[in-house]
């Protein structure tokens, strides 16, 4: 019988993730100077799984988390910037694979790709999928979105490189490196 441990563990990661990337979305959102814009920390949060567990789990999180932090305002999700979010956390899981992050290193080509992947992933869904989405969905004014989604970029990198990066590097710590075990 085959060992399902590996199956399972991308499923508990999509719903931890999904919660904290909604507690914290919801409850420890940074107001800005942008209206309807937040400095968001659930970034970081989404980085770390989608660079743990690749882009489906990535992208569920995104999706799933902020679709529940949108419906917990009480009313109905913003799908323009809830598929940002998505895209965000699919863009970074394509990453995954060059980080190899199981292997517990997270050296300066491995910052660079995680950094890369971030920057990458928030100009694109921040400056080019949330404003396009906004102006075609709901016909909102451009230089509103423009602005709007400039400052999501430039916060959401921020947040995910600083802070997402120091989560990797701890959860890098925690692994045994090949090899650092000694027969006594």
């Amino acid at each position: 019988m085959k060992n399902n441990n590996s199956n399972i563990k991308p499923v508990v990661a999509v719903g931890i993730g999904a919660a904290l990337f909604f507690v914290l979305g919801r409850f420890v959102a940074i107001p800005s100077p942008v209206p309807n814009t937040n400095i968001s920390l659930q970034y970081a949060v989404l980085a770390l799984l989608a660079a743990m567990y690749g882009p489906v789990a990535g992208g569920l999180i995104g999706f799933i988390g902020h679709t529940l932090i949108d419906l917990s305002w009480g009313g109905s999700p913003w799908w323009s910037w809830v598929i940002a979010s998505a895209f965000v956390g699919v863009v970074v899981g394509l990453f995954a694979k060059k980080l190899d992050l199981q292997e517990g290193e997270f050296g300066k080509k491995q910052m660079a790709a995680f950094t890369a992947a971030n920057i990458v992933a928030h100009l694109l869904a921040w400056v080019v999928v949330a404003p396009v989405l906004d102006i075609l969905i709901y016909a909102e004014p451009v230089k509103k979105v423009f602005a709007q989604g400039a400052f999501a970029a430039i916060s959401n990198i921020i947040t995910a490189v600083v802070v997402g990066g120091l989560l990797v590097l701890a959860y890098t710590k925690t692994i045994a490196k090949k090899g650092s075990l000694d027969q006594e």
